[in-house]
């Protein structure tokens, strides 16, 4: 009996440590341990090559006072990420060989993941840096990879971490297949991991703007879990039109805004036109981006992608130091976004622009809709009114209040009937956005100003 308790416990242990994530019933959302799960995340696409480890636990602490929940990494980094040393004097590859892994530079990947998972951070991973299979114009190379050894080195790495928990893939790195021996390569990838967890891995592919995301080329891949865009760094960019033509695209996938606009990034690569990118500009995204549809949202710094500090060149005019960057008011801004998601049930949310009366059409002035079973989201960019048709939701009594993106803190108006109704916010123009909330009164859902 006691070898049968035994036998049973370390059964149960097993499936502890294999349980991960996974997609919805519905198709939207993602899942972790069968659990709706938010993804909050930032591009720290250096963090494995630069930072040592006490750098690299003051940022993944910070970022989990902040509330985010997944830190995308490149293991095989973009800036000449096979030939500079990480912060201990190692390379990844042995030879510049994908089926040589260096052992002493992935004890400082295995450290960082290890130091996520005590924070409550998942890593979201890329193997490699686009540049590493086509390097292009802003790549540094080499070009390693072939069709062979990118099955090894994917199976090597998912044989490494399959029994973390806390383990997203992503393939890619800021490129799109040229071809289909691009696409060969990145289907070997794909299909090695997926082999090595027993088909449990989640994966996806960062691709640069196009129309679709990645889902252009690997919708139907067996291997591909959800769908992943990138705006391209511009300002008032429509990128809810993409969200909302891939939302219902079949087959369906989650999909999320993987790379939107950075904050203090120059605006569209131009800073002498169009300035730096704001606060406002990062989380307008994230709204947008979700009331449209997405799962999730990454946040993105320019100063923290690249790890800049007094030991590295800048790439495109980074401001500050990434230690000082942490707590940019955008970055803390977005828990107060993961804050509002988490307020009410998340895998009956959908986008619904029908429940606004107006016609809007401009990204600067966008108001966007989303909604549950009992409860309505609605954002406006700059602080428009709008009319509001809350038929829909249930409950024939809703409570109504703004939450105000800056800050978390809400203006309440009070119960209201549900009907059609226009809402005019406590303030108007460029940087006044906000959320107007609206819930079935009988259920008693919290008001969000609230801690």
């Amino acid at each position: 009996m006691r070898r049968y308790i035994l036998f049973i416990l370390t059964l149960l242990a097993a499936q502890n440590v294999m349980a991960q994530f996974s997609v919805s019933p519905n198709q939207h959302y993602i899942l972790k341990d069968d659990k709706p799960f938010f993804w909050l995340g930032d591009t720290a696409w250096e963090l494995f090559a630069r930072l040592n480890k006490e750098e690299a636990d003051t940022y993944l602490k910070i970022r989990a006072s902040q509330g985010f929940t997944v830190v995308q990494a490149v293991v095989l980094a973009e800036l000449d990420g096979l030939h500079t040393p990480n912060a201990y004097g190692e390379k990844p590859l042995i030879g510049d060989d994908p089926a040589k892994p260096n052992e002493k530079y992935f004890e400082q990947v295995d450290f960082i993941v290890d130091k996520a998972a005590q924070y409550h951070i998942n890593i979201a991973m890329l193997p490699t840096w686009g540049d590493k299979i086509f390097k292009n114009s802003w790549g540094t190379g080499p070009e390693v990879f072939n069709e062979k050894n990118a099955a090894v080195y994917a199976s090597w790495l998912a044989k490494r971490y399959k029994k973390r928990k806390n383990i997203i893939w992503i393939l890619g790195g800021d490129r799109n297949p040229r071809d289909q021996n691009d696409i060969a390569v990145w289907r070997a990838m794909g299909n090695a991991i997926m082999k090595e967890t027993a088909n449990k891995a989640l994966i996806t592919y960062h691709c640069q703007p196009n129309k679709l995301g990645s889902a252009e080329w690997f919708r139907k891949e067996s291997w591909f879990s959800f769908n992943a865009f990138q705006n391209g760094h511009c300002r008032n960019e429509a990128i809810y039109n993409k969200m909302q033509a891939g939302y219902s695209a079949m087959p369906l996938k989650p999909e999320i805004d993987a790379e939107p606009i950075y904050e203090d990034h120059p605006v569209c690569f131009n800073v002498q036109d169009l300035g730096t990118s704001s606060a406002y500009d990062v989380r307008k995204y994230a709204y947008l981006d979700l009331f449209s549809g997405a799962f999730g949202h990454t946040y993105g710094c320019h100063d923290v992608w690249q790890m800049y500090s007094a030991k590295h060149e800048p790439v495109n005019g980074p401001h500050i130091y990434w230690s000082e960057a942490l707590q940019l008011p955008g970055a803390n801004q977005m828990k107060l976004v993961k804050r509002l998601m988490e307020s009410h049930p998340m895998l009956d949310r959908v986008p619904d622009q029908s429940v606004i009366v107006e016609n809007n059409n401009t990204p600067a002035e966008r108001i966007q809709a989303t909604r549950g079973k009992d409860y309505i989201f609605v954002y406006t960019a700059a602080g428009k009114p709008f009319t509001v048709n809350a038929s829909k939701i249930t409950g024939s009594k809703l409570n109504a209040y703004w939450y105000d993106p800056r800050n978390g803190k809400t203006t309440v108006i009070g119960l209201v009937a549900n009907a059609r109704r226009k809402f005019t916010p406590p303030s108007t123009g460029y940087g006044h956005d906000w959320v107007l909330v609206l819930d079935d009164a009988a259920k008693n859902y919290k008001n969000m100003g609230a801690e």
